[in-house]
């Protein structure tokens, strides 16, 4: 009987070698992918910041390179350039530009790491039957219904979850999440344990670019001045373009001579506005997602209550009741008034450990 082929996306880090030494360790064939995504036309310069996207991807595939030679495993590269730019560089620059706050984690992972990496790598004649990565999270089936869902990783300080929430049935039926059971200290300990300490050791990379400032993925011209306003519509100060705000900020309006502490309450992209404003403007019972992805049913026919909601993948879950509206959104009421609530960023849903499924926020209500 011939070996199960598993490939693991591959970053050079300690999940994801851990995850591809455990599979083997399991009795499958393993081979390491890695998506080489950074185009040199957007010119980020070199930095120490660790990041995803930026000039340093060349040491991290070389590094993803030596750790499939550690455990003895086929490495392959898959160039994703134009992809990425497309779905997620553009998709993050497009959403700021109309005011919004995207997450770029959540397209990356749905529509690369768990989209045009395996559509490439089997193009270019990668055969595999299953695909894992190192994100800590649990994956299982519904009996009832055939369907596949997520659950929370038994390491919730880790836990992965509101990433991949818009991953679809197709995508989860041949996934495997080794890591998902693990904490992530045991993790570290097991690798120094087998002589993969180099890897416990590696510092981890949060960010999304290598760089300090998000405007240099913007062109010049995107980026205009315009008015702060108050919430009496009167002008107050200027900003130096709506990307350089969101939701909730404080710092860095600069608006000399007040001294009422405010808070950007709104960004309004059709009139070039930033809305400043008392912090209790900020406060809201709930909010209106659009473009919703079900995971753990098909679709939402009727309120849910007593299900717990993120806003922000650091933030804490919030109790709340869920209604279906037309046009694939849903309103949604918190249980206690939430802050900060920015359009452009996912909301998730969980039932205890489960993803329900998810969806971008549009408004606040």
């Amino acid at each position: 009987m011939n070996k199960k082929i598993v490939a693991v996306g591959m970053s050079g880090g300690v999940d994801s070698t851990m995850a591809a030494y455990l599979l083997k360790q399991q009795g499958y064939e393993v081979v390491g992918i890695t998506m080489s995504i950074y185009d040199k036309a957007i010119n980020l310069p070199e930095t120490e910041k660790s990041g995803c996207y930026g000039p340093n991807e060349e040491k991290e595939l070389e590094e993803a390179k030596k750790a499939c030679e550690k455990i003895g495993i086929k490495h392959y590269v898959i160039d994703l350039k134009k992809q990425y730019k497309e779905n997620v560089v553009d998709y993050f620059c497009n959403s700021y530009l109309e005011g919004n706050t995207p997450n770029p984690c959540v397209a990356c992972n749905s529509k690369m790491k768990f989209g045009s990496l395996l559509e490439e790598a089997k193009k270019s004649g990668i055969n595999f039957d299953y695909f894992a990565t190192g994100h800590y999270v649990r994956i299982d089936k519904n009996k009832e219904t055939g369907r596949f869902f997520i659950k929370k990783a038994l390491d919730l300080k880790k836990d992965q979850s509101y990433f991949l929430h818009r991953l679809t049935q197709e995508q989860l039926s041949n996934l495997i999440f080794p890591i998902g059971e693990y904490i992530k200290t045991d993790l570290k300990k097991l690798a120094t344990e087998i002589g993969y300490k180099e890897y416990a050791d590696k510092e981890e990379s949060q960010d999304f670019v290598e760089a300090d400032d998000y405007s240099i993925l913007f062109k010049d011209k995107e980026i205009k001045q315009g008015d702060i306003i108050n919430i009496k519509g009167e002008v107050i100060g200027k900003h130096n373009g709506i990307i350089n705000y969101t939701i909730g900020q404080r710092k860095g309006l600069d608006l000399g001579g007040s001294n009422e502490i405010l808070y950007v309450i709104k960004i309004d992209s059709e009139s070039n506005t930033v809305i400043v404003g008392p912090k209790e403007y900020l406060y809201s019972k709930g909010l209106i997602a659009v473009d919703l992805s079900f995971m753990f049913i098909e679709s939402l026919n009727k309120e849910m209550s007593s299900i717990q909601a993120k806003i922000r993948a650091h933030g804490s879950y919030m109790d709340c009741n869920i209604k279906p509206l037309e046009n694939n959104s849903v309103e949604v009421i918190f249980k206690e008034e939430q802050i900060s609530i920015q359009p452009g960023q996912s909301i998730v849903f969980y039932k205890g450990d489960v993803i329900i499924g998810g969806g971008i926020i549009s408004r606040k209500i």
